[in-house]
């Protein structure tokens, strides 16, 4: 089994900044890419940044120049620094993960549980 699990999320100000991280455990032999995806309330889930296990990374072009994904690879934790953040960032952000699991298992994604961040005007 593998488990994903989201922090950092809360209240905020607009201008302020948070910093999400999702950890990774259970039996794992690597993760490729890992990514941050968000959820407001009426909406559609939707990408905000990836990155791969070398490090490139992608970001949604609303989130591009305050949003920053980075990942530690020994601890199978990917991190979102948010910053300059506004009311329209509010939504449930969720990470996911490929994961090779340990053993003889085929590939699959994982998802995190979700972890709300809501930023007040």
């Amino acid at each position: 089994q593998v488990q994903l699990v989201e922090s950092g999320g809360g209240l905020v100000q607009a201008g302020g900044s948070l910093r999400l991280s999702c950890a990774a455990s259970g039996s794992i032999f690597s993760i490729n890419a890992m990514g941050w995806y968000r959820q407001a309330p009426g909406k559609q889930r939707e990408l905000v940044a990836a990155i791969t296990s070398g490090g490139s990374t992608n970001y949604a072009d609303s989130v591009k120049g305050r949003f920053t994904i980075s990942r530690d690879n020994a601890k199978n934790t990917v991190y979102l620094q948010m910053n300059s953040l506004k009311p329209e960032d509010t939504a449930v952000y969720y990470c996911n993960a490929a994961i090779f699991p340990g053993g003889l298992g085929l590939p699959f994604v994982s998802w995190g549980q979700g972890t709300q961040v809501t930023v007040s005007s």
